[in-house]
C-alpha cells in the first residue's frame, strides 16, 4: 500500500500541470531551450541531424504553444527556412560555387566577364555536387531560423521583458517595438487574408500581397509603438541618480561581459575555437553579470509577480544547453558524420548518439505546464 501510494505521489509530481499565472515558465527557459536547438544546428550541416532538430523543435511547439498572437509565427518562420533554402541554391546555379564537381545537372548561358573579374562567373555549369553543398549550408541557416522561431512561439514577449535585468530598463522601449513587431505582423497577416476571404478577394499572388503588405507593416508598427508608449507612461525605463564612479563601473562590466560573452559564443560556434570560446564566454558572463547587479541600483520600479525559475523552468533550459554541449564534443570526436562530404557525393549517415542527444530536446514537451484548452477556458470562465 505504502509503495503504491508512493509511486502514484511521484506520478503527479512528474506529471505536466495545467499552466496557469503561478506555474508558467519563464520567457528566458525557452529561449534557453532554443538557442541550445540553434547552437546544435550551427555545428553541424547533416541533414539527418538538421531535420531532426526540426520535427524537435516543431513537436515542442504543437504540444506547448498557447492561442496568444505571437504562438502563430512557428509557420512563418519555417516559409522563411524554406525560402531561405531556395535563394541559396538559386545562388549557386546562377553565380557559381568554389566546391569541384564532375555530375553535371545542367548548363545555363555563361555571362561574360572581365579580367578584372576573375574568379567570379555568372552562368555555366552547374553540378550535383555544388547543388547539394548548397543545399546542406541552406538547411543549416533555415534550422537556426527555425529554433528562433520556435521561442518566438512558446515565450510571452511581455514576460520576458518583465524580467529584464534593472540594468538594461532604458532600452526597454526599443526592445518592446523589436520584439512585438514580428508577432503583430503575423496577427494582422491572418486577419487581412480572412477578411478578404470573406469578401470573396484572392489570398495569394502578387496582387494580394502588394495590397495586403502596407496595412499589415503599418498596423504591426503602430501596436508595438502603442505598446512602448503604454509602457513609458508607466515608468519602465525610468532611473534613479547614481554616483558616475558607479555609472562608468557598470558600463564597463556590462559592455566588456557582453563583448566577452559574444567572442565567446563564436568561438563555440566556429569550428576551431572551442578551446578559448567557454573561456571568453564564462569570464563574459560573469562580467555582465556584476554589471547588470551593479546597475539595477538604478532602477526605482518594482517587479508584480516576478517570475520565479523552478525545477520545470531549469530542467527546460537545461535540455537545449545539454543538445548545444553533445553536438559539440560530437563535432570534436567525429567531426565527418556532422559534415557529410559532397566530393564525392555520398549519402549523409546518421550517428546515433548524436541523434539520441537531440531527442533530449524533447523534454520540453515532457515537463512544461500543458496549455489550457480554449473550449476548457471558456467553460471555466
Amino acid at each position: 500500500m505504502t509503495r503504491s501510494t508512493g509511486m502514484a505521489r511521484l506520478h503527479r509530481c512528474l506529471r505536466a500541470p495545467e499552466a496557469d499565472r503561478g506555474n508558467a515558465l519563464p520567457a528566458g527557459a525557452w529561449w534557453l531551450w532554443a538557442l541550445g536547438l540553434a547552437t546544435a544546428a550551427s555545428r553541424t550541416t547533416n541533414p539527418l541531424l538538421l531535420g531532426l532538430l526540426v520535427g524537435v523543435a516543431g513537436y515542442v511547439v504543437a504540444a506547448r504553444r498557447t492561442d496568444a498572437p505571437w504562438a502563430r509565427s512557428y509557420g512563418a518562420f519555417i516559409r522563411i527556412g524554406l525560402f531561405v533554402v531556395g535563394v541559396r541554391l538559386l545562388f549557386s546555379a546562377f553565380l557559381g560555387s568554389p566546391v569541384p564537381g564532375t555530375h553535371t545537372v545542367f548548363t545555363l548561358p555563361e555571362v561574360p566577364l572581365p579580367d578584372w573579374a576573375q574568379g567570379v562567373r555568372i552562368g555555366g555549369r552547374v553540378t550535383a555536387e555544388q547543388l547539394v553543398f548548397a543545399l546542406y549550408d541552406g538547411a543549416k541557416l533555415a534550422t537556426l531560423l527555425i529554433c528562433v522561431g520556435a521561442a518566438n512561439s512558446l515565450a510571452n514577449p511581455a514576460r520576458l521583458l518583465k524580467s529584464l535585468p534593472g540594468a538594461l530598463y532604458e532600452a526597454g522601449v526599443a526592445v518592446v517595438v523589436a520584439m512585438t513587431f514580428a508577432p503583430n505582423m503575423v496577427a494582422d497577416v491572418v486577419r487581412l487574408r480572412t477578411a478578404r476571404r470573406l469578401r470573396g478577394r484572392p489570398t495569394g499572388g502578387i496582387m494580394a500581397v502588394a495590397q495586403i503588405g502596407l496595412p499589415v507593416l503599418e498596423g504591426a508598427l503602430e501596436r508595438s509603438v502603442a505598446l512602448a508608449a503604454s509602457m513609458d507612461a508607466r515608468g519602465y525605463g525610468r532611473s534613479a541618480q547614481v554616483p558616475p564612479a558607479v555609472r562608468h563601473t557598470t558600463n564597463v562590466l556590462t559592455l566588456g561581459g557582453l563583448l566577452g560573452v559574444c567572442a565567446g559564443t563564436y568561438g563555440l560556434l566556429a569550428s576551431r575555437g572551442a578551446v578559448y570560446g567557454m573561456p571568453l564566454l564564462l569570464i563574459g558572463l560573469v562580467a555582465a553579470m556584476a554589471g547588470l547587479r551593479l546597475g539595477g541600483r538604478r532602477s526605482v520600479r518594482t517587479r508584480y509577480r516576478p517570475d520565479r525559475w523552478g525545477a520545470r523552468a531549469w530542467l527546460v533550459a537545461g535540455s537545449g544547453a545539454a543538445v548545444a554541449a553533445a553536438m559539440i564534443r560530437a563535432g570534436g570526436v567525429d567531426a565527418e558524420a556532422l559534415h557529410p562530404g559532397v566530393v564525392p557525393l555520398v549519402a549523409p549517415v546518421l550517428p546515433l548518439w548524436p541523434a539520441a542527444a537531440v531527442l533530449i530536446g524533447l523534454l520540453p514537451a515532457l515537463v512544461a505546464p500543458v496549455p489550457p484548452s480554449p473550449n476548457g477556458s471558456k467553460e471555466q470562465a
